[in-house]
């Protein structure tokens, strides 16, 4: 289909020479009309350009284009004015107009002026296409759950879509806190502005602070010209610092004034910038025992955990396994061309009853690895990987499981995993309680925490 273009102009003349040179020579589709109020009542054809007349009988050419603009700020417009001054042509510019030509119309200036135009036009309707796109990705219908625990989380998230209170995502590797980050983002009121996103543990410490906040040319070596930081580029949105409880003390020190203050200085330089962001951070740290241990701001702490959001382990969320199975079943069958029916019974089993470490990420690895090699229509035991064959069933407190009954030996592991967990649940996450009442020392809870990836705030 060829891009239509409106052609806007009172006088027979000039409709006849613009419509050779643009339907004959450059062979658009084009509509002619010879005044405003016809050419605004036909807008919902979509045209990808409008030639417009400045002086036209009625509602004149700059009123049109002002009417324009309101219904698609976007749709270039050029306007024609037998009026060659240059008051004229800034008032069409000022009022959103693509060009300007004075008449008698540069036939040969024209063809390039409304090719840029309509390039400019495709370009920017896709860029809103891809923007529209990235929005429903991340809504929350499209958040794969079926878990209750997940479902409370959303109910949480959407208290703070239309705020800016500073949020805090805790939760184990590949559970999905950068997916709910961008959630929150695209769900929000700053959806249209930059989502930038900032791994404070895979940048080098030295690097990272350049990084986050720019430096001036000559500030270190190496560093050539000036650099903008994620903190400029994300201004009107939202960065979101993951892995936040990496950063040294010297990078906390700096983040809290951004925080309180809303401006910082690049590295090197001398100019206060201001700064409009939104921060959401995460980590699979224990941020408070990081602060006891003086490996992280109390002060800065608390300015990012103003909201905490707890994101359940995938272990913990029995309802998620086989809905999230058979979702990067379908995925994977559309990206790697075929078509897997399903999973046997024993797979499922399998699947369902896997301790999942490495929580979401690992099953979408998981389940693209299976679709590689399967050469069945569906995924059988001998498709799993080696580690869910032969891996014990999870124990989870949140299943009545008889751990001495006649036809079950529990290994001695899962039982002191089993007991840390049910101890934080009784003492709803207070760590010094559950040590008491385990009779363990405190430092003893935090290494079979950390060795379990057990995140106490999830029984808080």
């Amino acid at each position: 289909m060829g891009k239509l273009v409106f052609i806007v102009d009172d006088e027979q003349a000039i409709s006849k020479l613009l419509t050779y040179w643009v339907k004959d020579k450059w062979k658009y589709d084009i509509e002619v009309f010879s005044n405003g109020e016809d050419v605004l009542r036909k807008l919902s054809s979509k045209p990808d350009l409008i030639l417009l007349d400045i002086m036209l009988p009625g509602v004149d050419g700059i009123e049109v284009l002002k009417r324009v603009k309101q219904l698609d700020e976007n749709l270039p417009v050029i306007m024609l004015s037998a009026q060659g001054s240059i008051e004229v042509a800034v008032d069409a510019l000022r009022f959103g107009a693509f060009d300007y030509f004075p008449k008698p119309i540069d036939i040969q200036r024209l063809e390039p002026a409304i090719k840029n135009a309509i390039k400019s036009y495709d370009l920017t309707k896709e860029l809103e296409n891809l923007k529209e796109n990235v929005k429903k990705e991340y809504s929350f219908d499209n958040i794969i759950s079926a878990d209750g625990k997940m479902q409370d989380v959303f109910k949480l998230i959407s208290k703070v879509l239309n705020n800016e209170i500073t949020c805090l995502i805790y939760g184990e590797s590949g559970t999905g806190k950068e997916l709910i980050a961008r959630a929150i983002h695209y769900n929000g009121k700053r959806k249209d502005k930059p989502f930038i996103v900032v791994n404070c543990a895979s940048i080098p410490r030295e690097l990272l602070e350049s990084e986050l906040f720019g430096h001036e040319k000559g500030s270190f070596t190496g560093a050539h010209q000036r650099k903008l930081g994620k903190f400029e580029l994300a201004n009107g949105g939202t960065i979101f610092l993951d892995e936040v409880g990496e950063l040294e003390m010297l990078l906390q020190a700096k983040l809290l004034r951004v925080i309180q203050e809303r401006e910082f200085e690049r590295v090197g330089g001398i100019e206060l910038i201001k700064s409009d962001v939104r921060i959401i951070s995460a980590t699979n740290r224990d941020l408070k025992h990081a602060v006891e241990n003086k490996e992280f701001r109390e002060d800065l702490y608390y300015r990012l955990n103003s909201f905490p959001i707890v994101i359940p382990p995938l272990r913990q969320r029995k309802g998620d396994i086989l809905v999230l199975a058979q979702h990067f079943l379908e995925t994977f069958n559309r990206k790697l061309g075929k078509s897997i029916k399903g999973f046997s019974k024993k797979a499922l089993k399998l699947i369902y009853e896997y301790n999942w470490p490495g929580n979401i990420r690992e099953m979408e690895n998981m389940i693209e690895r299976c679709l590689i090699i399967c050469e069945k229509d569906i995924i059988d035991i001998d498709d799993l990987p080696s580690n869910v064959r032969a891996a014990e069933p999870s124990i989870s407190s949140d299943i009545s499981v008889s751990l001495f009954s006649d036809e079950t030996i529990v290994p001695f592991e899962k039982l002191k995993e089993e007991s840390i967990r049910h101890a934080l649940k009784i003492t709803k996450g207070n760590i010094v309680e559950a040590a008491k009442k385990l009779q363990l020392g405190r430092a003893t809870i935090y290494r079979l925490m950390e060795k379990y990836h057990i995140e106490n705030r999830a029984y808080e």
